[in-house]
């Protein structure tokens, strides 16, 4: 029993998987319903192997699409298409097998799968258009309308619609959840991060600064170099903060990068806020940082940089230009060539991964990196 219910009721199920799941149990339910009816009212019918026929796709759809629909890759189109399409036959089909001014049809409440199935996967609209198919069937085979059936069509098209709004409130919840959970664990492991920085390399790196500054000469160069590490890595603490963001969820790249500019001697201008998706945010300030990496690297300790960000309606430009010596001719390629895949890796290769690109223009003034990223 414990296996049973860890399978039904497992933590890795999403809200549709579970609805799903009861939507199971809801078909096999009527479909006992009609399969009793059916058997009772057998003496109505005209043609009792016509209606035999329709009892026996109900029992053997019903295991087949309760199974085909526990796997979400399954659940397409074409197979809830399907479904829908064969609770309409039955209804369309009622005529023929129990005759003029029949009373109940002939899958009764068993419909119910179909129409709940698309509310499920499709949400309100799905149930609204499932719920409309049905009725509109219902109606076509009646002679005469009266206010039970007329009654029984409102209440498919308002269940359909009750149900898929239901739904897509359960998915937001889940998701809501979901951002909050994953928003807490962030911030903890950030206080904890902090605390743990706060207390041995931040310190060791202001001790140096202040020490190595009394000292002169080497230490002095020395004292220069520990103050820009601890304002990097309380940069590097502060950017979680803008970049750390629920799977799917946006942020604002602009605000990403100003943390950047905490760097010596680089400027960041922005555009106002843009979105991004988290992953492609975090992805693009990683690319700059790179950049930013080889310029403090390699174009002189008194290089400065500059970060330019700029929005379109297409795309996503940002330049990282500097003012140092520049890249010698062949360089990249040689160290490309090597083994040495910095740039290519870091900058070009995760532009590309993100389905942008990056080049690179350099020359005795400085090199500027023009990264786009198509929206």
């Amino acid at each position: 029993m414990r296996r049973l219910a860890t399978w039904w009721f497992g933590p890795a199920l999403t809200v549709e998987d579970r609805l799903f799941r009861w939507l199971a149990v809801l078909r096999f339910l009527v479909l006992a319903d009609a399969v009793v009816l059916n058997a009772y009212r057998a003496d109505n019918f005209t043609r009792p192997w016509l209606g035999l026929l329709c009892v026996l796709v109900m029992l053997a759809w019903t295991p087949l699409t309760s199974w085909l629909f526990t796997a979400p890759h399954r659940r397409t189109l074409p197979l809830l298409g399907l479904d829908l399409a064969l609770a309409v036959a039955l209804i369309l089909v009622s005529p023929a097998v129990k005759g003029e001014g029949f009373s109940a049809t002939v899958p009764g409440f068993w419909v119910i799968g179909a129409l709940m199935a698309w509310a499920v996967h499709y949400r309100w609209l799905g149930g609204l258009l499932a719920g409309a198919a049905l009725a509109a069937a219902d109606l076509v085979v009646r002679q005469h309308v009266t206010q039970a059936n007329a009654g029984n069509v409102f209440l498919l098209v308002l269940g359909g619609l009750i149900v898929g709004s239901m739904a897509e409130s359960l998915h937001r919840m889940a998701d809501e959840r979901d951002r909050a959970q994953r928003a807490a664990v962030v911030a903890a492991e950030r206080a904890r991060l902090a605390r743990a920085v706060h207390d041995g390399v931040l310190q060791v790196l202001g001790l140096v600064q202040r020490r190595g500054g009394e000292l002169g000469g080497d230490g002095a160069a020395l004292a220069r170099l520990a103050g820009e590490q601890e304002a990097a890595l309380r940069t590097l603490i502060r950017e979680q903060d803008s970049v750390a963001a629920p799977d799917g969820g946006l942020v604002d790249l602009a605000a990403a990068l100003v943390h950047l500019g905490a760097r010596p001697r680089v400027e960041v201008v922005t555009s106002g806020r843009v979105e991004l998706p988290a992953p492609a945010a975090a992805e693009l300030v990683a690319v700059v940082g790179a950049c930013l990496d080889n310029v403090a690297q390699h174009a002189g300790p008194d290089a400065c940089a500059w970060v330019l960000l700029e929005a379109y309606a297409d795309r996503v430009a940002v330049s990282v230009r500097d003012d140092g010596p520049g890249i010698p001719p062949g360089r990249l390629e040689r160290a490309e060539a090597d083994g040495r895949l910095g740039v290519a890796h870091s900058i070009r290769g995760r532009m590309a991964d993100l389905g942008g690109s990056a080049s690179v223009t350099t020359g005795p003034d400085g090199t500027e990196w023009e990264l786009s990223l198509p929206l």
